[in-house]
């Protein structure tokens, strides 16, 4: 049953008191009182352990590992004996220390990220770094070049275009973002500081299954990593630089990796403010000012619990079969479902697709939460639907999908 709160009630909360006020200020008239009905929640207050009922197909914020959430949820209130929560302890004190090197020392492991690179845990978001990237790496009037395969891709050299002088190499805008580019046609500038990517574009579900290189052979391989972060492995030796806002694969929102090589930590522009300065957080080993220290801790539990999944070649293989899956029934629709994107850059992490009859779009989406598989609304840039499939999204979420689907398409001839 809904809950009914006067509106009056309503503005209290917001604005002064009215007997606060000179008598004079306030109204000759009879207030005037409605009532506002607040719908209770379509969820359960409680669900059965290990169950939460949904597949949570978001884009980010995405869902995390089950073991993650209730290793969390038992050492929320005191952790490991301490007395506290790890959002009530010092950033400096002796747990958080280990808490936060752990954390980048099993991410190390993972990934193969040897000494001549600082592990960096930050703040911002991925965005914050596409204005730090040009800052620490070249001068304001210095060239680097930028693929252009999807709205981040896009949104970064815009960034870059007040902090040096960037070029775009490539740009898949006219195809609406369907594709990437074979390497050698792309005109690279042999004075650029260096070449940037997005690994996966998020909204489009465009993938890059190899890397380019710089032309240059001074010049620095970047990459924005955010969304396909930890789902395969990389050889990290080949870049300058990678950055990865966590909420997609790693973590929740509010921390953002970054791995630099430590010889491009030295030479950042006068006008770089002092949190976006690399040298002076990797000297702070990313303790400058208070980090998102919670944030760390998930995604230490997260390099955990990849580690004992088999490490990430394991984990790539698992999110190529779900994604095989999935692309495997939007194939076989026989047009009904259609995924734009080339076949050969298919993200696993990220899949869109529309539907024939787009009017059946709408429904599709509410029906499918209806039976529990949540967040399968297209990004507002381009609509359609989209399957957001991170490490985490267990492989029964991906068949309860298809399975949905082809269900769906019976039912709509």
């Amino acid at each position: 049953m809904a809950t009914i709160v006067p509106s009056s009630s309503l503005s209290r909360l917001l604005s002064p008191s009215l007997s606060s006020l000179p008598f004079s200020s306030r109204s000759p008239h009879r207030l005037s009182v409605t009532c506002t009905a607040i719908s209770p929640s379509p969820f359960p207050s409680t669900v059965a352990a290990g169950d939460r009922g949904v597949y949570n197909f978001a884009a980010g914020p995405a869902t995390l590992p089950e073991s993650v959430l209730l290793k969390a949820q038992s050492e929320l209130y005191n952790y490991r004996g301490s007395g506290m929560s790890i959002m009530e302890m010092s950033h400096r004190g002796k747990e958080f220390d280990f808490v936060i090197k752990k954390a980048e020392s099993d991410l190390r492991r993972l990934l193969s990220i040897s000494d001549d690179f600082y592990v960096l845990f930050l703040q911002g978001g991925a965005t914050t770094q596409f204005a730090a990237v040009p800052l620490n790496l070249c001068k304001i009037d210095e060239p680097a070049d930028y693929i252009v395969t999807g709205s981040w891709s896009d949104k970064a050299f815009k960034e870059s275009q007040k902090f040096c002088k960037p070029n775009v190499v490539w740009s898949g805008k006219s195809e609406k973002y369907t594709k990437i580019p074979s390497f050698d046609v792309i005109k690279q500038n042999p004075d650029a500081k260096y070449l940037h990517f997005c690994g996966n574009e998020t909204i489009h579900g465009v993938e890059f299954k190899d890397y380019p290189v710089p032309k240059n052979k001074t010049s620095i391989l970047v990459a924005d990593m955010s969304s396909n972060f930890c789902s395969k492995p990389v050889d990290v030796s080949k870049f300058g630089l990678i950055y990865a806002g966590a909420q997609k694969n790693v973590g929740p929102s509010g921390v953002t990796i970054v791995i630099v090589r430590r010889d491009l930590v030295s030479d950042s522009q006068p006008i770089t403010p002092v949190m976006l300065d690399y040298k002076i957080q990797a000297d702070n080993a990313s303790l400058y000012n208070t980090p998102p220290c919670y944030a760390i801790y998930i995604c230490g539990l997260v390099f955990e619990d990849l580690l004992d999944q088999g490490g990430i070649k394991a984990v790539e293989e698992r999110n190529a079969k779900k994604a095989g899956i999935l692309y495997d029934a939007i194939d076989g629709s026989a047009g009904f479902y259609i995924c734009p994107v080339e076949k050969s850059v298919r993200s696993h992490m990220n899949v869109p697709f529309t539907l024939a009859r787009s009017e059946l779009e709408k429904t599709f989406i509410e029906e499918a939460a209806k039976e529990r598989m949540v967040q399968l609304k297209g990004h507002r840039s381009v609509g359609g639907v989209r399957a957001s499939i991170y490490n985490a999204m267990p492989l029964a979420g991906v068949e309860n999908l298809v399975a949905f689907m082809k269900d769906f398409q019976a039912r709509h001839p």
